[in-house]
């Protein structure tokens, strides 16, 4: 028997559970601050990525934090700030930056990857979706010896699970894209990648659940959760209060706020990225991220996205025109005969990105709420593992047999 079920929050996420929901058979209604045409979920690099299986948390990164925190323009920012919440995740952080904790996260990320991949796969073969989905793979390019090594060591994990990974010297990477003009001595092939444009996948599933019947109700944010006996009893939201059996909580780096007013302490932090776009002809035809600048690229429908960096400087929507500057040096020492015109860094745009402590996101139940199902945290990755998520989501609301084990993303887990 169907169940109604609120979801909090409508990106990638939250529309991939309302969507996996409503095909299990819920009621679904879905409340979004924004309306459906923003934020991280549609300005993102667009990567589905199983060769991202390193978590955030790994070591030399508290090094490279340090290193980087009073560089405006560095590739990772941390804003000094006291802040309790910044510093207790800051800790947790340090200590998960183990060997220990990505040997345990290697196989973990990569399942969920292939999963999610195999189930963007097989929206691509349903009749009222016609996205861009090419599985090109991506370059990793690199121009030193030590990053060079440093990804051989990656690559080495990569391999070891079943990816298939090639390497490629300055000419053959040249040769795959002539019109590209990169300059780069050699790159990393990650055969087993894929990419998309990601605001034209959100239109065409936030239009294939309204079709459905799915209520969305856009600019209409959840201002509190009515809690008590251990179950959440009425959503309060700009439009009313509302019932449902469960809720979900996908909001994002705003979801930590949510939880932790009904006593769940969850620990997030916003991560926010940048993303510059030109109509110009790049001749770049394959998703490349540039391993020493950290900037992705990616060749969407009738444009090309150029993503990076990692500033956490708390919630905010300021952008900070020095590390848009820094994404274009970054892409320039790359692609020389490639530059931005003035406008086209002007109309940057920003999304903030769920940070967990330990790099794997949140997705289950946790023990204070019973009818609360938490699906956030996803870092870097949320837009790669959005429809596994939505998928895993339903087969708990369901209590079906999940498709992948759940206890790596334990809201309960200990992180650091």
């Amino acid at each position: 028997m169907g169940k109604e079920v609120i979801i909090v929050g409508g990106g990638i996420v939250g529309l991939s559970c309302a969507y996996y929901l409503n095909k299990a058979g819920h009621q679904v209604r879905l409340f979004d601050a924004g309306n459906f045409s923003s934020g991280a979920s549609h300005m993102n690099a667009g990567y589905l990525t199983p060769s991202h299986i390193v978590p955030l948390a790994a070591p030399g990164m508290i090094q490279k934090g340090l290193r980087y925190m009073f560089h405006k323009d560095s590739p990772f920012y941390i804003q000094p700030r006291l802040r309790w919440d910044l510093l207790k995740w800051g800790w947790k952080f340090a200590q998960s930056c183990t060997e220990k904790h990505v040997e345990q996260s290697l196989q973990v990320i990569c399942d969920i990857n292939l999963f999610s991949k195999d189930l963007y796969l097989d929206f691509k073969k349903e009749k009222n979706f016609d996205f861009q989905l090419e599985t090109k793979g991506l370059l990793m390019a690199y121009n030193s010896a030590k990053v060079e090594q440093e990804e051989a060591q990656t690559v080495d994990h990569a391999r070891a699970l079943g990816l298939e990974v090639t390497q490629l010297d300055s000419k053959q990477l040249a040769a795959l894209q002539p019109k590209a003009g990169i300059r780069a001595a050699g790159a990393f092939h990650y055969l087993c990648d894929a990419h998309s444009t990601p605001g034209q996948f959100m239109q065409q599933l936030y239009q294939q659940l309204t079709n459905e019947g799915v209520e969305c109700f856009e600019n209409s944010p959840v201002t509190a959760l009515d809690f008590s006996k251990g179950k959440i009893s009425g959503v309060q939201t700009t439009r009313g209060k509302f019932t449902a059996d469960e809720v979900v909580l996908c909001s994002g780096v705003w979801s930590a706020r949510m939880a932790h007013s009904i006593g769940i302490p969850i620990s997030l932090q916003a991560g926010k990225g940048y993303a510059i776009a030109t109509q110009q002809h790049t001749g770049i035809s394959i998703p490349t991220l540039l391993i020493e600048p950290k900037v992705a690229i990616t060749p969407m429908e009738g444009f090309t996205r150029f993503a990076g960096t990692m500033e956490l400087s708390g919630i905010n929507k300021k952008i900070e025109p020095s590390r848009v500057a820094a994404i274009a040096k970054g892409v320039q020492g790359f692609y020389p005969q490639l530059s931005f015109s003035q406008n086209e860094l002007d109309q940057a745009q920003y999304g903030l990105r769920p940070l967990s402590p330990d790099g794997l996101p949140y997705i289950g139940k946790h023990p204070k709420c019973k009818n609360l199902t938490l699906a956030t945290g996803h870092a870097m990755m949320g837009w790669s593992l959005g429809p596994a998520t939505g998928k895993l989501v339903s087969e708990i609301i369901s209590e079906k047999k999940p498709s992948l084990d759940l206890a790596p993303f334990a809201p309960t887990r200990k992180t650091g």
